[in-house]
């Protein structure tokens, strides 16, 4: 399975860069990943629950970061076994280009599975993967630019529209 696809991002490329090389910010952004040790240097060791159809499984598993070019680009490869359920492993060619904005981040992202997950069928892989994929780079992009003062106010306003309506029922 293969895609490829960008986002902006309202930070610096420096910031951005920096927040690729996090452990704790990759961690956050692993869709299930339980737990995540290591350096950008030697690589992360990463545990990670992921549910693909009917097949439910704990990868263990290594990500390495090579190709490195400080600030401009970078791969990310990983794999990880499931026990019965198979392995997964896959890769992301990460390129960051500074725009009026902020940063460019595009991506290509490869991935390939093996044993019970398998045969599951490469509709069901294919958008598994992708939306692997999409969610690490949406909270990627979330984390990078912190919350948004809309989301602040959308709970505030929420909250409030919660009493009122309390208030209604009540009266």
């Amino acid at each position: 399975m293969k895609m490829a696809a960008e986002r902006d991002i309202a930070a610096d490329p420096r910031v951005v860069w920096a927040a690729l090389l996090d452990k704790d910010v990759l961690k956050a952004c692993v869709p299930g990943c339980q737990e995540m040790t290591g350096s950008p240097e030697d690589g992360f060791e990463a545990t990670v629950v992921q549910k693909v159809g009917p097949v439910k499984a704990t990868f263990k598993g290594a990500v390495t970061l090579s190709d490195k070019v400080e600030g401009e680009s970078l791969t990310l490869s990983g794999e990880g076994k499931g026990g019965a359920a198979g392995f997964a492993k896959g890769g992301a060619k990460v390129r960051l280009e500074p725009i009026e904005t902020g940063t460019r981040l595009s991506y290509d992202v490869e991935a390939n599975v093996g044993g019970k997950l398998a045969q599951l069928g490469s509709r069901i892989i294919d958008g598994f993967a992708r939306k692997m994929a999409d969610q690490f780079f949406q909270r990627f992009q979330e984390t990078v630019e912190g919350p948004a003062e809309d989301a602040e106010d959308e709970a505030k306003e929420s909250v409030e529209k919660k009493s009122w309506l309390k208030r209604l029922v009540k009266g």
